[in-house]
């Protein structure tokens, strides 16, 4: 799943996390964890983690089990519906606009 859309306008490396984040939104991920999920070098993850913290879009927390981990914020999360019209893509968007 993908973060919501007004959240897309970020760095790339910053994206990549949140996108990643947002498909374990329940769990929360370690720095391990998204560094194996994005691409990029930890400097520029550790750069967008601070980022995202700074500006309120994930949280840092003790796990259950004594893990570190990183939450994304709530509203970072895109509720189904609207996760389902961003997949049905530019096509389908102007077949319904034309009435096709």
């Amino acid at each position: 799943m993908r973060a919501r859309r007004e959240f897309r306008d970020r760095r790339d490396v910053e994206v990549a996390v949140l996108d990643a984040l947002v498909d374990r939104a329940g769990d929360g991920m370690t720095v391990f964890e998204v560094r194996a999920a994005v691409d990029a070098d930890i400097d520029e993850i550790e750069d967008a983690l601070a980022a995202l913290k700074r500006d309120g879009l994930i949280s840092v927390e003790n796990g259950d089990d004594d893990r570190v981990v990183i939450l994304v914020a709530d509203r970072v999360v895109p509720d189904p519906a609207e996760a389902q019209d961003e997949e049905r893509g530019l096509v389908d968007a102007l077949r319904d606009r034309l009435g096709l």
